[in-house]
């Protein structure tokens, strides 16, 4: 098929539908984990800064700018997964976010500021979680 799609489940963006193309490992987070995820961060969702690490499709980073996050950064090493998730923000106007292209891991190496969300949905079976996990404590993004 080429590509495959994600739809956003909540907020102001509620029941909209942006592609996703068809790269390896790439697999969106189902709608069910989303609903349950983002309704036990509904209290800190709003005006919230988040990071997404290892983006991918986007969908998280996406639904929580859906919902009101003041600003999202997320973060993808896969140049043509970075360029569509560029196009899906350009198409829902959403002017505070951010993709880097850029390995998660040598991104958050750098000292940075603290986020009020973080997403970490790495690929499976790499084992970056724990370094993931590290990093962003030791380097103030917490």
């Amino acid at each position: 098929s080429g590509s495959g799609q994600i739809r956003i489940i909540g907020g102001q963006w509620r029941g909209r539908k942006l592609p996703v193309p068809d790269s390896p490992g790439l697999r969106p987070t189902t709608d069910r984990v989303r609903e349950t995820l983002f309704n036990w961060l509904a209290p800190v969702m709003v005006d919230a800064h988040c990071l997404d690490c290892f983006a991918g499709s986007g969908a998280l980073g996406l639904e929580a700018l859906s919902r009101y996050a003041a600003q999202a950064t997320l973060l993808e090493m896969d140049r043509a997964v970075s360029q569509q998730l560029q196009k899906n923000l350009a198409t829902l106007k959403a002017n505070n976010a951010r993709v880097v292209n850029t390995n998660t891991l040598a991104f958050l190496s750098q000292p940075g500021t603290p986020h009020h969300v973080v997403f970490v949905d790495p690929p499976f079976r790499k084992g970056l979680l724990e370094e993931t996990l590290q990093l962003l404590e030791t380097q103030g993004r917490l």
